[in-house]
């Protein structure tokens, strides 16, 4: 699907690698990898001590961005994209 304008620059500005934070007032491990020079992403996020799941792949493409959710809804992982704040960026949004 063609994702709504935020979620490329959302996605980007997520850490590469492990991160913990919050999204929707639960605590999250959230890995983001990159594929192909950049041009693809994978994006899996797991609630700690909860069983709430995130997976979601994002291309990209010459004729424009792709998301792909994995097996669930794409609302879903834009909602958790809008809302998924790391751990380092709250740390530096209480210290402003």
């Amino acid at each position: 699907m063609t994702p709504p304008d935020d979620v490329a620059h959302r996605l980007a500005a997520l850490p590469i690698g492990t991160s913990t934070g919050t999204a929707h007032n639960k605590r999250y491990v959230a890995t983001r990898s990159l594929f192909n020079n950049g041009r693809s992403t994978k994006l899996v996020a797991e609630e700690l001590g909860g069983k709430d799941y995130i997976s979601l792949n994002f291309y990209d493409l010459t004729a424009g961005p792709g998301l792909f959710p994995c097996e669930m809804p794409a609302d879903k992982v834009i909602a958790f994209l809008r809302s998924y704040v790391p751990d380092d960026e709250q740390a530096t949004e209480g210290a402003t």
